[in-house]
């Protein structure tokens, strides 16, 4: 099974086996690899995961995100690969036996395979850890667009919302309620017309969501 190691000055310190689905990293507690120090985003970068596959995702205009020494938006991820966050270095490894595991030397950045984070079911599908609060059921209806009245069940703990590129939101339920923050700021992000920014909104019923152009009503049983 592939996973994360996050070393700190040449030393392991923690290893997150993966799964298919989007791990995020970054210094907010939400993030399921999360590093809570200077330099570090509150979502500073994702990891997806589909099958033998494995993408790595910049979230942040403002942190940058290195792969093997260089910047990057998007790559794909090969064994071994180094993703630096802030003074910390995460190995994406598959070995099967953790004693195979290494600091590495820095190999060649591999270029994107031009998979993106799209908003469509094959995204709010992925399987994500952590779902272990009993939450009434909560849904969104899409108010415009090609797919206007689609309604979109919140079945995950953590589900991103937009395009990647355009601007991402990320809805997390935690068990006070549903919240949503910004991933990606670009375009208009808003929560019943006023911006979401750097905040993170708790939702409550008949929200009205604003990603890009899309506008979608948050809604509880």
């Amino acid at each position: 099974m592939a996973k994360l190691t996050v070393f700190y000055k040449f030393k392991a310190i923690e290893t997150y086996p993966l799964e298919n689905g989007i791990v995020y990293l970054g210094r907010d507690e939400i993030m399921g690899v999360a590093i809570n120090k200077l330099g570090v985003a509150s979502a500073h970068a994702a990891v997806i995961v589909r099958g033998d596959l494995a993408f790595a995702h910049h979230l942040s205009d403002n942190f940058p995100l290195i792969v093997n020494r260089e910047k990057i938006k998007e790559c794909d991820l090969h064994n071994n690969d180094m993703i630096s966050v802030g003074q910390y270095d995460i190995i994406y490894n598959t070995a099967d036996n953790l004693a195979e595991l290494e600091k590495p030397s820095v190999t060649d950045v591999r270029q994107n395979s031009g998979e993106a984070i799209v908003f469509s079911k094959a995204c709010l599908d992925l399987k994500l850890d952590g779902d272990t609060h009993a939450m009434p059921v909560a849904r969104l209806q899409m108010l415009n667009g090609n797919h206007i009245g689609k309604i979109i069940q919140l079945k995950k703990r953590m589900m991103p919302l937009g395009v990647n590129g355009t601007g991402m939101v990320m809805i997390v339920r935690k068990k006070e309620g549903y919240y949503v923050s910004v991933l990606e700021n670009k375009g208009p992000m808003a929560v019943n017309d006023v911006p979401l920014e750097s905040r993170v909104v708790k939702l409550e019923n008949n929200d009205i969501i604003t990603v890009n152009m899309a506008n979608l009503q948050f809604f509880t049983e």
